[in-house]
């Protein structure tokens, strides 16, 4: 697996490996609610926290699961099959969901070479086919698309927006923040996933999350601890309030709680105890100091993919191949 971190190299434009990172520096997890369903407004609102975040002296800035345009709250309200206020606001998804490359991702790649911050952001990512993704896309600070992850598997009423992701995708990058990789909500719950970054030697990990009670923080605190791995979780935050007033499913939202997502974002070491957070019930950025020096001091006990690891008796086959429908095929 010592050549994994390359597998974007030849699939994503603009990919490259990073640099030398320093071992000390401050990382955000931003907690914001997006411009819910408006993709420009959202990229023009996640441009300004990212000036922020670079204000405030931190390094990386993470923000939460699909946040542009915002995460599909709707799904588990209403799943009548053809029905029309669904479908409606799947187009509407859809036309503001963004494209890789694109112009949408050279705003933000603008945005971190400016600020020199190295950015994960969680989007709606579309394909000329139809079909969306649930990404994260890792930009470091001079403004280079590392690359992008795909969820693997959406979670229950999810996989009614969202096609599955594949292996090509499940990377770890050389960055000016060390080796940084993420996943997605529920893929935290995924132990071949987890191992599959540990053994690409993951130092920063990147949790991207709708909102984050105990549980889902838990997952966390498990992989760091398990990793010896930096995670720096980031939830959204969003009210019913700051849905469009012409929503189409809010008559079936109508019981919905105020608070849709709740936030719960933290930066977590890597022996599992809370460097900051977990904050709640606000949009903010929660800021930590991580130093990438503690990871080997830490391994010392525990190195799931190295020391501790059995090979003889266990081993892990991971297909990175990218599976596209149409293959093209020389005669």
């Amino acid at each position: 697996m010592g050549s994994e971190s390359r597998a974007n190299e030849d699939s994503v434009p603009g990919y490259r490996r990073g640099g030398d990172s320093p071992a000390s520096f401050k990382v955000a997890a931003v907690q914001a609610a997006p411009v819910f369903l408006d993709r420009d407004a959202t990229i023009e609102k996640g441009c300004g926290l990212i000036a922020q975040v670079a204000a405030a002296g931190a390094k990386l800035a993470v923000f939460p699961e699909t946040w542009i345009p915002g995460y599909p709250v709707w799904t588990n309200a209403d799943s009548r099959w053809n029905y029309k206020p669904s479908k409606k606001l799947y187009g509407q998804l859809y036309r503001n969901s963004v494209d890789v490359p694109g112009p949408a991702v050279n705003r933000l790649c603008e945005a971190a070479r400016e600020q020199e911050v190295a950015v994960v952001m969680g989007i709606n990512e579309r394909t000329v086919t139809g079909t969306l993704y649930n990404s994260m896309l890792f930009i470091d600070c001079d403004g280079t698309l590392l690359g992008i992850h795909r969820k693997l598997v959406p979670t229950y009423h999810e996989r009614m927006v969202w096609g599955r992701g594949d292996g090509s995708t499940l990377s770890v990058f050389d960055s000016s923040v060390g080796r940084l990789g993420g996943l997605v909500c529920w893929e935290h719950w995924m132990p071949l996933a987890r191992y599959t970054l540990y053994a690409q030697g993951e130092q920063v990990h990147a949790a991207v999350w709708p909102s984050a009670p105990e549980t889902f923080l838990l997952a966390c605190r498990a992989m760091a601890f398990e990793g010896r791995v930096f995670v720096v979780a980031a939830a959204n935050y969003l009210t019913k309030s700051m849905l469009p007033a012409d929503f189409p499913l809010a008559r079936e939202m109508e019981g919905f709680p105020e608070q849709i997502c709740l936030g719960g974002s933290a930066i977590i070491g890597p022996d599992a105890r809370f460097i900051a957070g977990p904050v709640y019930d606000c949009e903010t950025v929660v800021y930590g100091d991580i130093d990438l020096s503690r990871i080997p001091e830490e391994k010392e006990l525990l190195d799931v993919a190295g020391h501790y690891a059995r090979p003889d008796v266990f081993s892990l086959s991971v297909n990175r191949r990218r599976m596209d429908v149409v293959q093209s095929a020389d005669f």
